[in-house]
């Protein structure tokens, strides 16, 4: 956002040591801004938003700089994110100014995945669309009443502004306008009433994404993280998180059927389960959604924040703000897959799950191949198979009582993901709730009717490879 931009980026927004260099601010204000962007951005991973928290934890690089006027989010070539912010813009809107802005700019970041169509983006008028849908977002679930202000002027664009001009355009046309409420509905719902509009709105810029090429965009960027984003958001949801799961619900209602495009997203990341219901476009198949679920409850988050009650009287001694500690121990989750290479394993399926697991953050991933024995392998590595099956040889290498290449399997997984026929002498884990098995077509789904019960699910060849 900004709230008077006028001049050209006196650096590369890309460039972090330039930004960093620029002509630093204050030291006491890049202490203050950094506490107030780290205060929000653990409120948004307690309470207010699942899906910013998620973003800003894809944002290694968070740097303060006099660069920019504001704060905004650039996506470069390299598959990463910035998080750029203007130390004096932080400090001069405070705590709930920058909570608001924070999550303005994800909402951004998500909305241009969703809505990538080059001639939707090259309209103002859904520019200005896209910034009333955003902040009238933000407003309510950060329960708003109003703008940030700065120095007494308000920050942004004000959806309710922009309603009653809407409202006095459409009367002076004889025309019947939207209450504010349906006006807001969907924010492809508000780009299609402003079209209504005789002169709509061109409000002066207030956010840097007005400014045709002010913030650096790389789409596949944009694509590949908002994909992650939103699919740990949705494993949070389905781990009983219920900020996340009413987040990607609203979500889902004001995006989902707007665009083909927006569909498919939803559909590929088998969202409408959250509803109870299928995607509309049937292009994933109940096995990839199934399997979404089910790594949602063996990958359930083991910590949790807490605030250390003796550890805060001493802080609190010596004058010091109280600081949040983690309970338990702080570790990534541990999900094997095996994949049986006895006979055609579908090239696709492989490729599915190999793109859904690198797209959940905290998992430590291992892969082995097995017909007769185990082959740990990494992914891209060329996969080589023969005869026999053997799933005995996959629990003795998992659960560590057999040696490969001269190496012990010294983890304890917390998901065992087995992709095969099942063809073969049926066997019976030490864990067996953490086994998930998935049977290729035509073949022989034992796990499922086995004692004890194992998660087992039929797969075919999805007719998409990509989880977004």
């Amino acid at each position: 956002m900004d709230h008077g931009l006028r001049r050209p980026h006196v650096v590369d927004l890309a460039d972090r040591r330039a930004l960093v260099r620029w002509r630093p601010a204050d030291p006491d204000v890049l202490a203050e801004a950094e506490r107030l962007k780290d205060a929000a951005l653990l409120d948004f991973g307690l309470t207010d938003s699942a899906v910013a928290s998620w973003l800003y934890a894809k944002c290694h690089h968070q740097i303060a700089t006099t660069a920019i006027e504001t704060a905004a989010v650039v996506s470069s070539g390299d598959g990463s994110c910035l998080l750029i912010y203007n130390p004096d813009f932080f400090v001069g809107i405070g705590l709930g100014g920058v909570k608001f802005v924070l999550f303005h700019e994800a909402r951004h970041l998500v909305h241009r995945h969703l809505f990538a169509d080059a001639e939707l983006r090259a309209d103002p008028v859904f520019t200005v669309a896209a910034e009333v849908a955003i902040n009238h977002v933000v407003m309510v679930r950060l329960k708003r009443a109003e703008l940030p202000l700065l120095r007494g002027e308000r920050v942004g664009i004000d959806p309710r502004t922009v309603h009653a001009d809407y409202v006095a355009d459409v009367a002076r046309q004889g025309l019947t306008a939207l209450d504010y409420a349906e006006f807001v509905r969907t924010d492809l719902g508000v780009y299609a009433e402003l079209k209504r509009m005789r002169n709509p709105p061109v409000p002066t810029p207030v956010c840097l994404h007005l400014f045709d090429g002010a913030v650096p965009v790389d789409q596949e960027t944009i694509d590949a993280v908002s994909s992650s984003v939103l699919l740990n958001s949705l494993l949070g949801a389905r781990r009983g998180h219920t900020g996340a799961e009413s987040e990607l619900l609203d979500l889902m209602d004001r995006t989902d059927g707007s665009s083909e495009r927006a569909s498919r997203i939803w559909g590929s990341l088998g969202a409408g389960a959250l509803r109870g219901r299928t995607a509309r476009t049937g292009k994933v198949d109940w096995w990839q959604r199934w399997l979404v679920d089910v790594l949602a409850s063996k990958l359930r988050a083991g910590e949790r924040l807490v605030y250390p009650k003796k550890r805060g009287a001493v802080l609190a001694a010596l004058g010091l703000d109280p600081l949040l500690s983690r309970s338990g121990p702080e570790r990534d989750k541990v999900l094997v897959i095996a994949y049986d290479t006895s006979g055609s394993m579908p090239y696709r399926v492989i490729e599915w799950l190999t793109e859904l697991v690198g797209e959940i953050d905290r998992v430590q991933a291992h892969w082995l191949s097995f017909d007769a024995v185990v082959m740990p392998f990494k992914p891209g590595e060329r996969v080589l198979g023969g005869g026999g099956t053997s799933f005995q040889a996959v629990v003795d290498y998992v659960e560590g009582r057999t040696v490969v290449a001269g190496q012990r399997f010294e983890e304890k997984p917390d998901a065992v993901v087995v992709l095969t026929d099942g063809c073969a002498p049926h066997v019976t884990p030490a864990e067996p709730d953490k086994w998930i098995w998935l049977i290729t077509e035509g073949g022989d789904d034992w796990p499922d009717a086995h004692t004890p019960q194992m998660d087992c699910h039929r797969v075919r060849v999805p007719e998409r490879t990509s989880t977004r």
